[in-house]
């Protein structure tokens, strides 16, 4: 694809992700998740009336259920179904317990909360949790417990999605303040089909050596809370995003170990990624620390342009080149620094690589950024780009 066709594309699809957010409700900036459920019960969506609470408790083998007034649960084993028809009611999903051969199914045609509070859930044939709901899911994760979620090491073919440990079809808020620790063991850890908005003071971690720590089709934004993902496959990605991704605040940390493997079909190497993004990755606040140590492996490989106004962005790739370069930041239409701490580290190849070539390596290094304004300290070099304005 050239260069003209993939910006026309990268435009359409970013115009369709904010007409997505208005149409879906969803503008999340400056908007606190956590208590979606009460705020929505006291009237303050005006589109939900009435909340329907339901209490999933597992307990080994089994699953005991209340509050299901209507009848949307259907339990086998550990294996729960809640499928609420064409019902308009506002539900909120309170999990809790632990088992070892269990799952959640959701099918809904309207947005929804889950609350995990303190939960444990290992499926030994598809996901812990998968959302077949389109439209958006509020997760939150209970103030002061933790929360499981494994698979096994295959799926049983179903007639719906299982892409991954943790799977939603829908738009994705990740909130509250406690922890959710995802593993990953035969697809990816995380997935969506949709968009992932990270907010709060949750504390995320994902970790797989089979697929993606994150897989997210149409936009990755994290403005809070705590996000940290540890991937080992070969050619594999911390976060692997179709779409854009904007880091406003929190702390980001991504460590890969893969190698790079050679693709047939692009008659190339795949490397591992810390962050793969195939448009605009921008960041105004937070941290985000990024190591890949696996040959060719890099910490932000995007296909558009890298925007960085704030925050602190630390990354380091100490792989060799014997397959592929790695290289810190690679973006294949720019780097621009205009504020905070960008700070690049690569053990081979480039620390920064924004698609300008020349035979000169220092005039190479001197223009593989665009700095704007005046940092106190810059180092352009091959192996090290150093800017902040601090």
């Amino acid at each position: 694809m050239t260069r003209m066709k993939k910006h026309i594309l990268y435009i359409v699809m970013l115009t369709l992700a904010m007409t997505a957010c208005e149409s879906d409700d969803t503008d999340f900036s400056g908007t606190d998740f956590s208590n979606y459920y009460l705020r929505s019960q006291s009237g303050d969506d005006d589109s939900d009336d009435v909340v329907n609470t339901i209490y999933i408790a597992y307990n080994g083998t089994g699953v005991t259920v209340s509050g299901d007034n209507n009848g949307y649960v259907t339990i086998s084993g550990a294996d729960v179904t809640v499928n609420t028809g064409t019902d308009t009611d506002s539900l909120l999903l309170v999990l809790s317990g632990s088992t070892t051969d269990g799952s959640l199914l959701v099918y809904r045609e309207k947005k929804f909360g889950i609350k995990l509070n303190g939960v444990t859930i290992h499926n030994e044939d598809g996901p812990a949790i998968n959302n077949q709901c389109g439209k958006s899911l509020y997760l939150e994760v209970a103030a002061g417990t933790t929360n499981t979620l494994t698979d096994g090491t295959a799926y049983t073919e179903q007639s719906y999605q299982q892409k991954g440990t943790f799977f939603s079809e829908g738009q994705t808020y990740f909130t509250g303040s406690g922890t959710l620790n995802v593993t990953g063991n035969a697809v990816n850890a995380i997935a969506c089909d949709d968009y992932i908005v990270v907010g709060g003071s949750v504390n995320v971690s994902a970790s797989t050596a089979t697929g993606h720590g994150i897989k997210v089709n149409d936009g990755f934004w994290m403005d809070g809370g705590t996000v940290t993902v540890d991937v080992t496959g070969d050619a594999c990605k911390g976060l692997s995003n179709d779409s854009i991704t904007v880091i406003n605040g929190g702390a980001l940390t991504i460590t890969t170990s893969g190698d790079c493997v050679y693709d047939d079909t692009e008659a190339d190497y795949s490397s591992a990624a810390c962050i793969k993004s195939d448009y605009r990755f921008t960041m105004t606040g937070g941290t985000v620390t990024l190591t890949s140590s696996g040959d060719g492996g890099k910490g932000i490989n995007c296909d558009e342009d890298v925007v960085f106004s704030g925050g602190t962005l630390v990354v380091t790739t100490t792989g060799s080149n014997d397959d592929a370069k790695p290289k810190g930041v690679k973006a294949d239409t720019g780097i621009t620094v205009s504020g905070g701490t960008f700070s690049v580290t690569v053990n081979k190849s480039w620390a920064c690589d924004n698609g300008y070539e020349s035979a000169d390596e220092a005039d190479q290094a001197a223009h593989c950024v665009t700095v704007v304004g005046s940092p106190t300290t810059q180092t352009l070099a091959k192996k090290k780009v150093y800017i902040s304005y601090e």
